[in-house]
């Protein structure tokens, strides 16, 4: 058998085409004895960087596997030796492992890194229909490292100029980086086989005469042939390719060009062809059964090299012709050391040139070998090894340019930061991190970000986050402005962020607010230039239940059957990954699905599982983004994606996140924050409203008002603290430190969790605070004497028992990480080191243990501490200036309703007033008055525009606020404020504050009078005459000075609308009832006599089998008709949190027509039960009784039942709770219970003398107050 190589394979990065796995690939080729294998995806290298990462892993495992083997052989032989005369046991054995030897391969598998280019047909530049939309398909594989950067040029450039529909290079192009390229003609889509195809032989030779021009001997001609075999697939292309084979035959001998085979491969075993035919059907938008879809062969499988002898047996040179491509393919790496981007140092510090001249490679070599102390602490041996990791002399004198630069900008800067002179602790501190930056080789780095972080806060106005992760335990980072945090005041931790005992690269991720992240992106750009700064390629797969969404809607699987299966998927399972195959397992029904006898569903299942993983798409990452030293595509290949901020197209690596550092490329994170987006516009608030100037970054830590916000838990609104259960947490703690904060927000996760009691109680002294060992009180006393932080961890272990930073960082990895070997490693040289410590080994036992039961679960203290502090300048401002901070948390959740509902609630809480919008007062967004209250922005109204809104405020601040609504119209701007603009303000109430009518008698048309216009027309006309007139008496010749006397329009009689109608427009027109809501007077029923939400209804296995109620108001009905003339209809109804369709049949609809008009407020009872039809029944909300609302709360709430602590029994409280039942007279009954826990006694009563309704305003006051009640 002649011995193949797959030269042309389309992986699952040829989107929507491929169906192969890299993974599976490789292991199908090692498993058939291929000495190697192509990866040639369409137009791009995406799945290259895992292909070369997934062989080397194997290379790895096989190397392993024959140095075990050989040192097997080895101790055997020598144990034979030591005997003399082997036994036959050992003569056996010394057979079977020389026989395992000998089966192992003995070279490495190579990867053949690849790519199937489109070659435009009439040169890059030209992009004129439908000839220029494609292009020749060509095989371009690198054969050495220059070839693999030689395509990565061709690749990308076809990417950034060629993309016409998809990515096309040229000639031009290819002639330019043929250097270490070998080329294949490719399949039928290629250039030559299209000449000869079309009948054109003399083109087809003038092309591979070109091509061989181009590329000699690395230019082979390409020979294909898909025989179908089964019925539905593609019988046109193999009459085709075998004509065209005998051409390139003819060819190959005329033109003196080699042959080679190929099976132009799109997934890997012939048992995928069908699941492959229904990705296609999803890549072209058709259904399986569309007879004019497009279709494959479905031999595009990976041939094993015995069905490829089969196939072309009477070609054996164009089979062994793969080998000699394979074999003339260079080893090569694709990964680099750190290519760090150039920060200009200013000349006047120093040159390059002026270090070369002043140091000597052996002054460099003691200073990058030596500790910060100029101890030696490495051989020469190893020094040398060093050395040429950092990149060898040449990149070290720029290094230690850069290195000293760092230095000088810190030490001036630590001055500010900690005062001058430095005490010895931080100046030790920053020598050492100066020391590890400039011997790891990362200086560079750090100026970077210090630069842009720098040019953020002082030039581009945009607010930056404290630090984020483990980048704030660098002192030299606070000291430059990276970070806002004291490391050493904190006791964080250097090491946490750059261990000295290994190379890796530094991360620092930075949060800018939402706004201002862009033009620090740009900013950078423009700095590094454009080729030089890219973004990072996601990947989105089909995850499960997509697969069968997919699957589902090519095969026409009905929509309902589709949505049963999606459901059946779980959310979990314990222990396991979530996929179809565990699913099918875990769940009965998609077991039974699977095995069905309905062809459709059973091959859904079956084809999804195939397809599952699958690329799908590619994204841009949310902040990844890259800064290299020289152009981008020097290194790594490029696509291009849409800036969704501006528009343009900006560059994207083709590699992805997780792999691209190893390229060598510099990742950075710019992340956007929400939070500070709202700081920054609170203190803005702040400096509007009050004149005062609020420096965020040095308010006070020990604030008495936030921390008694904090205590009595008000944290909603504010950043990381707002949830019900760390609310509750922090009204027990009732924190009076920076230190409590920053420990809850580690203590606050699974895990961890279960020590908040232990720790609150400790602070309050409820349990002793004990230690150990005494000494360890110095890292464990701001914590009340339990571990939260995995720094904690680090620091006692180097005070304990001695350990390096190095070893601490190995330490907190292992514990993290559960690496049981690091572990058992580590354990007997802390408890030596402790006993030479002298502690008692038995306690050091003890601490041990605590650490591993802890340290998994123990937080990253930078972490916590930085985001502590962001939530510590939230609730500052919270504490300090409500209504400023509330209104500029509202105006950041303007498009979330469910979130801005529960914000206006807590304004209510804080006794500030959220106002409608009015033309006098609002400015863009929310913001806050002089009185303390929040008023709604102008933006927010839907059809009022920026630039109308702009025009308002400028005309108001310019001549003074609008008397009324007659000097509104006589000074806008009718250019920017349309009729459209005014209806929509009027409607909102907007107006409210300068009219002395109804605002309805905006849209009224006046029966005493002749016009047909409504008001707000008669309005806009008035107000267009009165400023046209004042233009014609200033540009009078005579100068005018003549009064302007046009009559204005009168306010029209009509009826004004009802409440109900006037909040339907108010939230048509802000997405909210703002002014009231129309079930506040219900509200009480909802929230105790309802067991759901209209939004709960989405999904009804929570409830299944239960009789639930629901209440809201009728938005919308729809009375409808069956092909057979039987009615039905649709009602919607909405409550505070959602939207619910409802649908009713039959005999249902008969009884309940009657309910359904719209603004209607029911209340709806049904039982949640499967649907009384169809093989697999859906859940349904089967409506058992309807009524009215008004109707309920006045006739079926029979009693209502208080609970109060006794606690709360002062007089005051009976005092507020008797005069709020007098002013709430009603007809149901009141009872009550004093309690008192302690005691375990109750004293049940009930009033005599009143019954209350059930009003806003009593419910209002029950709720306020915390007191529990109930209804029956």
């Amino acid at each position: 058998m002649q011995d193949f190589v797959h030269l042309h394979v389309h992986s699952q990065y040829s989107i929507l085409d491929g169906q192969a796995s890299i993974q599976r690939l490789v292991d199908k080729a090692i498993a058939d004895g291929m000495k190697g294998i192509a990866v040639t995806d369409h137009g791009n290298m995406f799945g290259i960087k895992e292909f070369w990462n997934y062989v080397k892993k194997k290379n790895g495992a096989r190397r392993d596997k024959v140095k075990a083997a050989e040192a097997k052989i080895a101790a055997l032989q020598a144990a034979m030796d030591a005997v003399g005369t082997p036994t036959d046991e050992q003569t056996a054995e010394m057979t079977a492992l020389k026989a395992e030897y000998d089966a192992l391969p003995k070279e490495d598998f190579k990867a053949i890194i690849g790519c199937e280019v489109y070659v435009a047909r009439r040169g890059l530049a030209m992009k004129e229909g439908k000839q220029d939309q494609s292009g020749y398909h060509l095989i371009l594989l690198a054969k050495n490292a220059k070839g693999y950067h030689n395509l990565i040029k061709i690749v990308s450039k076809a990417w950034t100029e060629g993309f016409y529909m998809r990515p096309r290079t040229d000639h031009f192009e290819l002639e330019k980086y043929h250097e270490g390229i070998i080329c294949c003609s490719a399949c039928l889509g290629g250039e030559v086989p299209k000449r000869i195809t079309e009948g054109d032989l003399a083109a087809a030779e003038e092309a591979i005469e070109w091509h061989k021009r181009v590329f000699g001997e690395d230019y082979y001609l390409e020979l294909q042939l898909h025989k179908a075999t089964v019925e539905r697939a593609n019988h046109e292309v193999y009459p085709l390719q075998t004509e065209v084979n005998k051409h390139l035959k003819e060819l190959s001998r005329k033109c003196g060009v080699k042959l080679v085979c190929t099976n132009d491969v799109h997934f890997v075993d012939e048992a995928n062809a069908e699941a492959h035919d229904r990705l296609i059907c999803l890549s072209t938008g058709k259904d399986l059964d569309d007879p004019k879809r497009m279709l494959y062969s479905k031999q595009e499988w990976m041939k094993t090299r015995a069905e490829m002898n089969a196939i072309f047996g009477d070609v054996p040179e164009a089979l062994a012709n793969t080998v000699e491509i394979c074999d003339r393919v260079e080893s090569y790496s694709i990964d680099h050391a750190p290519i760090m981007p150039t920060f200009a140092i200013p000349e006047d510090f120093g040159t390059e040139a002026e270090y070369r001249e002043r140091y000597t490679e052996r002054d460099l070599f003691d200073e990058f070998t030596r500790d910060e102390n100029g101890n030696v602490t490495m051989g020469e041996d190893e020094a040398a090894k060093k050395i040429d990791k950092l990149g060898g002399y040449d990149k070290l004198y720029r290094i230690k340019l850069e290195a000293d630069y760092l230095a000088k900008l810190t030490m001036d800067r630590a001055k500010v930061r900690y005062g001058d002179p430095l005490s010895p602790e931080v100046a030790e501190r920053l020598k050492f991190e100066l020391h590890i930056m400039k011997t790891m080789g990362f200086p560079g780095y750090f100026l970077i970000v210090q630069d842009f972080i720098c040019a953020a806060r002082e030039q581009l106005d945009v607010s930056v986050g404290p630090g984020r992760g483990s980048a704030a335990g660098s002192a030299v980072a606070y000291c430059l402005g990276i970070t806002q945090i004291d490391p050493i005041k904190y006791d964080l931790l250097f090491e946490r962020f750059l261990n000295p005992d290994r190379i890796s690269l530094p991360d620092i991720d930075i949060d800018f607010d939402d706004d201002g992240r862009g033009r620090v992106l740009n900013w950078v750009t423009q700095k590094y230039g454009k080729e030089k700064v890219a973004h990072i390629i996601t990947y989105g797969t089909m995850a499960t239940k997509m697969a069968l969404k997919d699957v589902a809607r090519v095969q026409k699987l009905p929509l309902k059957e589709s949505d049963r299966l999606c459901k059946l998927v779980p959310d979990r399972i314990p222990d396991k990954k979530i996929n179809l195959a565990n699913a099918i397992d875990y769940v009965p029904e998609l077991k039974a699905a699977e095995d069905s006898e309905d062809p459709v569903l059973s091959d859904t299942i079956k084809y999804a599982r195939m397809l599952e993983g699958n690329v799908r798409n590619t994204g841009v990452h949310a902040c990844g983004t890259i800064i290299c030293r020289d152009d981008i595509t020097d290194w790594v290949p490029v696509s291009t994606a849409d800036d969704k901020e501006t528009g343009e197209k900006m560059l994207v690596t083709q590699y992805e996140g997780s792999v691209i550092e190893d390229t060598g490329l510099i990742k950075m994170d710019f992340l956007g924050l929400k939070t500070l987006s709202i700081i920054k516009d609170a203190v803005a608030n702040v400096k509007h409203t009050k004149g005062e100037t609020v420096d965020i970054d040095t308010i006070d830590i020990d604030d008495p008002a936030t921390y008694k916000l904090y205590s009595e838990g008000r944290t909603i609104g504010t950043f990381q603290f707002e949830s019900p259960g760390m609310q509750k947490y922090l009204r027990e703690l009732k924190p009076t430190t920076f230190e409590d904060l920053i420990a809850m927000n580690a203590l606050y996760r699974p895990g961890p969790m279960d020590y908040i009691p232990d720790f609150i109680d400790r602070k309050h002294g409820r349990k002793p605070i004990v230690y150990d060992i005494d000494l360890m009180e110095k890292y464990l006393k701001d914590t009340y004497g339990i571990t939260v932080y995995q720094e904690q961890v680090m620091l006692l272990s180097r005070l304990l028992a001695g350990f390096t930073r190095g070893e601490s960082d190995t330490l907190r990895k292992a514990m993290g990480k559960k690496l049981k070997d690091k572990l058992d490693h580590l354990k007997p040289k802390f408890i030596e080191g402790g006993r030479k410590n002298g502690h008692d080994p038995q306690v050091l036992e003890k601490i041990w243990a605590d650490w591993e039961k802890f340290a998994s679960y123990a937080f990253n203290k930078s972490h916590a501490t930085c985001y502590s502090w962001v939530a510590y300048q939230t609730a500052y401002l919270k504490a300090n200036y409500p209504s400023e901070y509330m209104a500029a948390v509202l105006s950041r959740n303007l498009t979330d309703i469910k979130n801005i509902t529960a914000y206006m609630t807590e304004c209510k809480h804080m006794d500030i007033n959220v106002l409608g919008p009015d033309v006098n007062e609002s400015e863009q967004n929310f913001s806050s008055n002089k009185a303390g209250d929040i008023r709604f922005g102008m933006a927010a109204i839907k059809g009022v525009g920026e630039a109308a809104v702009k025009s308002i405020i400028e005309e108001r601040e310019a001549n003074g606020p609008f008397r009324n609504i007659y000097d509104f119209v006589e000074r806008i701007n009718f250019n920017v404020v349309n009729r459209k603009c005014m209806e929509n303000i009027a409607y909102s109430g907007g107006f409210d504050s300068i009219i002395d009518f109804h605002r309805s008698k905006f849209f009224a048309v006046d029966p005493r009078g002749s016009s047909p216009l409504t008001f707000i027309e008669q309005l806009m006309r008035y107000g267009q005459r009165v400023q046209a007139e004042k233009l014609n008496s200033q540009q009078s010749l005579f100068g005018g000075g003549s009064v302007v006397d046009i009559q204005p329009p009168t306010t029209p009689v009509a009826e004004d609308w009802n409440q109900l109608q006037v909040l339907n427009k108010e939230r048509e027109m802000i997405g909210l009832y703002l002014s009231a809501h129309p079930l506040d007077d219900y509200s009480v029923i909802i929230n105790h006599m309802c067991k759901a939400h209209m939004s709960d209804l989405s999904d009804l296995d929570q409830f299944n089998g239960q009789e639930i109620g629901v209440a809201g108001v009728v938005t919308n009905v729809q009375e409808m008709t069956t092909k057979t003339g039987r009615h039905w209809g649709k009602f919607t109804m909405e409550d505070y949190n959602g939207t619910h369709e409802f649908a009713l049949f039959g005999k249902d609809y008969e009884n309940f027509r009657p309910f359904m008009y719209p603004n209607y407020f029911l209340f709806v009872k049904g039982k949640v039960q499967p649907r009384p039809y169809g093989d697999n029944p859906e859940l349904e909300f089967k409506v058992l009784s309807m009524m009215q609302l008004s109707e309920m709360r006045d006739t079926m709430i029979k009693e209502i039942h208080v609970n109060i602590p006794i606690e709360e029994l002062t007089e005051a409280f009976i005092t507020d709770f008797a005069e709020n039942i007098r002013q709430n007279k009603g007809n149901t009954i009141l009872r009550a219970t004093v309690c008192d826990r302690n005691e375990g006694v109750n004293l049940n009563m009930y009033s005599k003398r009143y019954k209350v309704a059930l009003t806003p305003q009593l419910v209002e006051y029950l709720d306020g107050n915390e007191l529990k009640y109930t209804l029956s």
